[in-house]
């Protein structure tokens, strides 16, 4: 895929990323996030003592994988490094903008607020690595 292909799959719908980061004793732990594309970063937000948001403040390296499970198979993986803030106003906006895409627009608002919360961090992942393959069982 091409860098515009990778952006608009990895925005389409409501599909996740699944995060894997680095824990503490070098293993690695992999969940489910919510996210947006920002310019050239993937944003999404975590809460600041959980497993991520502890890996996240230790070691900021992360990889990323965007799928689509349905024929012909497509996927991106993404590899960078996690800036994260505890900015309230960025936090909000992060939060609101994410609950839009993933519980639309009429909702978008309720999760700001319910998300945008002291405790909550935003992560801002700056993209160094892209693999992107579309159509892998054509």
């Amino acid at each position: 895929m091409t860098d515009e292909e990778w952006r608009a799959f990895v925005s389409e719908g409501t599909r996740t990323a699944k995060l894997s980061t680095v824990r503490a004793d070098g293993s690695p732990h992999i969940a489910p996030v919510w996210f947006v594309v920002d310019g050239d970063d993937i944003v999404f937000n975590t809460g600041k003592d959980t497993v991520k948001g502890r890996n996240l403040a230790r070691d900021g390296r992360v990889a990323l994988c965007v799928d689509d499970e349905r024929p012909p198979f497509s996927f991106v993986t993404i590899q960078g490094r996690a800036e994260l803030s505890e900015d309230p106003a960025a936090l909000l906006d992060s939060a609101t903008r994410i609950g839009g895409r993933y519980m639309g627009a009429d909702r978008a608002e309720e999760f700001g607020r319910r998300n945008g919360v002291p405790g909550e961090l935003v992560v801002r992942v700056r993209v160094e690595k892209v693999v992107a393959l579309g159509g892998v069982s054509s």
